[in-house]
């Protein structure tokens, strides 16, 4: 009996444990089910302000001089005299003599010319008395044709002489100028190969010099830049007279210095593998010191900003808040997502030019959204209102 009782007392306590539990379950209170909160996630947005935007081309390039010049003795000779602006590097100003050649031999020429003018002249005077004669004489028939003939010959030797002589008289007068070499622009020396006492032959080059009135900077060009800058194309090779203006940036002595240019030529061709076009601009006076500015030295690199047509209406937005098919998500009134076709005539650096498919005060969602749909429900992170 004790042990029939062992053996039911574990039954008998788990029937208790279920009861009590059965009892707990059936007095507790009732749980009821609660759907979970949609939290609509937050994005960053722009207001769109249109606006008159001057579109603008960014391009490189390396200034380089609009004249340079081999300076060539057209004499020969011994130098006796040279400028102390014939250096590298030195400048000088249209007209100044840069070297003279000893023209001891060049005045004996001269000299020598005159003289067979002098000569020529009076030989030409005495045919001219001669000729006179014979016709005089041949009037009252008491001179042969033969005579008359050859009086008339020697006046025409005569005036081919003195032409001869005057020829000559201008060849030794070029030749005692041109022993004084003079600059032929307000310009600076690149290098030079010449000093006092050399000998120098006529035809050689003696330094290389080039112009500084203005400088000249070659802007290569995508054809499709050119739709927005205002470039009369159809000049026929004319100068463009300045009509488009360019600011030229680069980094001299350790800052960032600008110049302003103007754009005066295309160049002839689009190149067939690169499509670029290359626009001349000139900058004048390049190396006047202006407000401490440095001179825009020739060999520079330069960045250039051209200025283009001015667009009406044109929103700037960042590249990120493109989507797919040029196509925007804008936040509406109801802060839901609405997919929007857009109208983007240029792309520069981080930037996208709309021209049309936003209005005024549209808020244009910049975030990255992966999973995002037309008519999702988003936040708008706080933000100033300004024009982008």
């Amino acid at each position: 009996m004790i042990k029939l009782k062992q053996k039911l007392l574990p039954l008998g306590i788990i029937m208790v444990g279920f009861a009590i539990a059965a009892i707990l379950v059936m007095t507790g209170p009732s749980l009821e089910p609660v759907v979970p909160a949609i939290v609509p996630p937050i994005v960053e947005t722009k207001v769109a302000m249109p606006a008159n935007v001057q579109m603008t081309a960014l391009t490189h390039g390396t200034v380089r001089p609009r004249s340079q010049t081999d300076l060539i003795a057209e004499v020969s000779g011994r130098v006796i005299a040279l400028s102390d602006d014939l250096v590298s590097g030195g400048f000088f100003n249209k007209g100044q003599v840069l070297f003279s050649i000893d023209a001891l031999d060049y005045q004996v020429a001269l000299e020598q010319a005159k003289a067979g003018q002098a000569r020529a002249v009076s030989e030409l005077a005495n045919a001219s008395k001669a000729y006179a004669r014979q016709q005089d004489l041949a009037k009252r028939q008491s001179a042969s044709e033969s005579q008359h003939d050859d009086a008339l010959n020697r006046l025409k030797v005569a005036e081919a002489t003195r032409r001869e002589a005057r020829a000559w008289v201008a060849k030794a007068t070029r030749d005692m100028a041109r022993t004084k070499v003079t600059a032929p622009y307000d310009g600076r020396v690149r290098s030079e190969q010449l000093d006092i006492g050399q000998f120098v032959n006529r035809g050689v080059s003696v330094a290389t010099i080039y112009a500084t009135d203005f400088v000249e900077v070659r802007l290569p060009i995508h054809d499709e830049e050119l739709a927005f800058l205002d470039l009369p194309l159809s000049t026929s090779g004319k100068n463009l007279d300045g009509q488009v203006i360019t600011r030229l940036r680069a980094r001299f002595a350790g800052e960032e210095h600008e110049w302003e240019g103007t754009i005066v030529r295309t160049e002839g061709e689009i190149d067939a593998k690169t499509r670029m076009i290359q626009l001349v601009a000139r900058v004048a006076d390049p190396y006047a010191a202006l407000n401490g500015k440095p001179p825009l030295a020739v060999g520079l690199f330069v960045e250039a900003e051209i200025l283009g047509k001015a667009l009406p209406a044109v929103v700037i937005l960042p590249r990120e808040a493109i989507r797919s098919n040029d196509q925007v998500y804008i936040v509406n009134s109801q802060n839901r997502l609405e997919l929007r076709q857009l109208e983007i005539v240029k792309r520069v650096g981080n930037q996208v030019y709309v021209a049309a498919g936003l209005t005024r005060g549209d808020l244009v969602c910049i975030t990255n959204l992966n999973d995002a749909i037309p008519g999702m429900l988003v936040r708008t992170a706080s933000e100033p209102v300004y024009p982008l």
